[in-house]
């Protein structure tokens, strides 16, 4: 177990604002940040990749990956399968139906999206996707850019990605209903199970020290996103 080299995908998308963000190692986002301290304080030696999000579960389910960070909120019966074992939560993630403002009204019951085409992102995990057709792109920012020419209607999109790519590009848009409300956990391969307690004292030692709500801070709040 001393010798073990955890390998990850450094996003789940190339565009996970502002959990990961690509290419800006001075800033890497509230993941980008807070994986590292984890492993560091856990002792545990890690290797980064960086794999689209379809590959990235396959990667996992092989074993080409040991872990990522997902939400049980996004899995039917917040079920991650028999090859999983899953941390402590991390922090707090919540995902809405988003649309434009005049059409909020439309979708303010999550209901409203059984059998509707809704955009999603392409290899992302939605726990009721059969109730929905699928409209697929390739990020959070390609799905404010449909909206906005009227390739669709509603997407589900996490909150704080939905809000940072609305002001960065000046496409106002509307959180309408809440689609899933839950946590980030670390999903572990079960093989690895026995470093859990190790993580789960160093996610303990970051949330009391307060470096987790530091951070989130640093790119929520200090970004204007928290509004």
């Amino acid at each position: 177990m001393a010798n073990t080299v955890l390998k990850y995908n450094v996003s789940g998308s190339s565009s996970w604002v502002p959990y990961y963000l690509p290419e800006q190692p001075e800033q890497p986002g509230i993941l980008g940040e807070l994986v590292p301290k984890v492993l560091m304080l856990a002792e545990i030696s890690s290797e980064k990749h960086n794999y689209p999000p379809k590959r990235t579960n396959q990667a996992l389910e092989s074993g080409l990956l040991d872990f990522d960070f997902v939400s049980p909120s996004w899995f039917p019966n917040e079920d991650m399968g028999d090859q999983f074992v899953t941390s402590e939560p991390m922090i707090q993630i919540k995902e809405n139906i988003i649309t434009l403002e005049d059409n909020a009204t439309a979708w303010k019951n999550v209901d409203s999206i059984k059998g509707q085409p809704i955009g999603t992102v392409r290899g992302y995990l939605y726990h009721d996707d059969a109730l929905f057709t699928r409209v697929d792109f390739t990020s959070e920012q390609e799905l404010i850019k449909a909206l906005h020419k009227n390739r669709i209607q509603a997407a589900i999109s996490g909150d704080l990605p939905a809000l940072y790519w609305s002001k960065k590009f000046n496409l106002p848009i509307a959180l309408a209903a809440v689609h899933s409300d839950g946590v980030l956990v670390m999903r572990l391969r079960k093989e690895h199970k026995d470093l859990l307690p190790k993580i789960n004292a160093a996610i303990a030692i970051l949330k009391a020290n307060g470096t987790i709500d530091a951070i989130i801070d640093k790119y929520i709040n200090q970004s204007g996103l928290s509004e």
